[in-house]
């Protein structure tokens, strides 16, 4: 199973404060777009499923990658959507930190996501340096993909 963490960040202020303050540790930036399938019937939104095509847009290395993600907390109904994702990766006291930049019709949206082994430990390591370095943030109440379903980015 997939343990995810998952911190929004309220504006490009502090998505920019904390790339900045990561800088040191970066590995590499990613550009992604994101493509969220269903077949006509809503096959798999009718099973709380989702299978989403990512795509890597990088210049020498293009690829793709195919995820069924189940039982996601996602509003009914899953449509053919794209949405591009800018991702900066972080190596980062022994975690990897993802700090994406997201772009809808609609605003932009920025987030930290850590796949973890140890959510408790590793968040309390995160929410300790985002107090350290007085980064504004609240825990993320919806998936990217929610958020484009609902037409209007979460309230901070």
């Amino acid at each position: 199973m997939e343990v995810e963490l998952k911190f929004r960040l309220p504006n490009k202020s502090s998505h920019q404060k904390l790339i900045s303050i990561l800088s040191q540790f970066h590995i590499t930036t990613l550009y992604q777009r994101n493509e969220f399938v269903d077949g006509s019937a809503y096959e798999l939104s009718s099973q709380r499923a989702v299978l989403l095509l990512r795509m890597y847009e990088q210049p020498r290395t293009p690829q793709c990658v195919v995820c069924l993600k189940s039982k996601p907390v996602l509003a009914d109904g899953v449509s053919s959507i794209e949405m591009e994702n800018v991702r900066k990766v972080y190596n980062w006291n022994g975690v990897i930190l993802e700090v994406d930049e997201a772009k809808f019709e609609f605003g932009e949206m920025y987030e930290l996501e850590c796949e973890t082994s140890e959510p408790e430990r590793v968040k309390k390591m995160i929410e300790e340096f985002f107090t350290e370095n007085e980064i504004e943030y609240s825990y993320s109440v919806m998936s990217k993909f929610a958020v484009f379903r609902a037409g209007k980015l979460p309230l901070s």
